[in-house]
């Protein structure tokens, strides 16, 4: 698995979450699409979406119902890719979108592992290898950004536990999103955090991850800066930025 690859197969992910196609993220104009359902979309992506918005830095691609294409198109055609995503321009579209009873509810940046900087981590505690029987008890709040939740718990694959002596005190899990490309998240108990946990048991992860021949990646919402030093410091960089609405 190399960087090229699973930057491909995070493309062609993404086109088919987004109705359109993998070239589109490269052009050098913004593009609109109408939103369509696809079953072989991410989980939260196979139904239509009234209005999303996502760009791998290339063009900014917009999935939306049709009564909203004009509006998306003007929008992202008058503004720098950033400027699409982020204040004041997103006060001017979530307006619009306000008179069709939605509202902008999800905003995050994606990260793929970079294979040079992938390595493993190490930390103060034990490390294991956990598959899903040895999970199965653990779907509570302590460990909600890791495994989710009762509903999704089939599509957890692996993960990796951190221990002191006989206590879980960090947990890195990955779900499969999709076939090929499974997403990270962690969590680590409030007593152990700075201490380099996130990191080990992520970075490890990881590796388990890639030796399946699927990829890894893990996503954080702007404001959690934490996440963001996790990622990083566990070889991950930033390759797409997405945004979403839902009803008011």
């Amino acid at each position: 698995m190399t960087n090229q690859m699973m930057l491909e197969i995070a493309m062609r992910q993404q086109a088919v979450d987004f109705s359109c196609v993998p070239e589109d993220f490269c052009l050098s104009e913004n593009k609109v699409v109408i939103s369509k359902e696809n079953l072989s979309a991410r989980r939260w992506a196979k139904s239509p979406s009234f209005c999303k918005l996502t760009s791998f830095g290339g063009s900014v691609v917009a999935a939306v119902h049709a009564d909203i294409a004009q509006f998306v198109l003007d929008y992202i055609s008058e503004r720098k890719i950033e400027d699409c995503f982020s204040p004041p321009g997103i006060f001017v579209l979530n307006d619009e979108l306000r008179k069709h009873g939605r509202t902008i509810n999800f905003s995050a940046e994606y990260y793929l592992p970079d294979i040079k900087s992938v390595k493993p981590i190490s930390c103060d505690y034990e490390m294991k290898t956990m598959q899903p029987v040895d999970f199965a008890h653990l779907y509570d709040t302590r460990w909600s950004n890791a495994l989710g939740n009762e509903q999704t718990k089939h599509s957890d694959m692996l993960a990796v536990g951190a221990y002191d002596g006989s206590r879980l005190v960090g947990l890195a899990s990955c779900g499969a999103e999709s076939a090929d490309m499974w997403q990270i998240g962690f969590d680590v108990l409030p007593d152990y955090r700075g201490k380099g946990i996130a990191s080990a048991i992520t970075s490890r992860l990881t590796i388990e991850i890639l030796k399946l021949e699927k990829v890894p990646y893990t996503g954080r919402v702007w404001a959690n800066i934490p996440s963001f030093k996790t990622s990083l410091n566990s070889g991950f960089k930033p390759v797409w930025i997405e945004m979403a609405t839902g009803p008011i």
